[in-house]
């Protein structure tokens, strides 16, 4: 039984620190980057200037994905 390959789109915002602060896991690539569009809109000025960002990155498996993340299935 072959199995096709699914890329999860993973969005965190992580503080200055390196700790995720919000994370949200999908399969949808339009979802995703929608995701990280407000993820990004919703750093103040004040969180960007001391090192808080927003990433958006894909990974192949759900056990990839951080344990703390919400996690959609469409």
């Amino acid at each position: 039984m072959s199995r096709e390959l699914r890329m999860i789109w993973v969005n965190e915002q992580i503080d200055p620190s390196g700790i995720i602060y919000s994370c949200i896991a999908c399969c949808d690539e339009a979802q995703a980057q929608a995701c990280h569009q407000e993820f990004q809109d919703n750093l103040t000025d004040e969180q960007r200037a001391t090192g808080w960002i927003a990433q958006l990155r894909q990974v192949e498996s759900w056990e990839d994905v951080p344990v703390n993340a919400l996690k959609l299935s469409y």
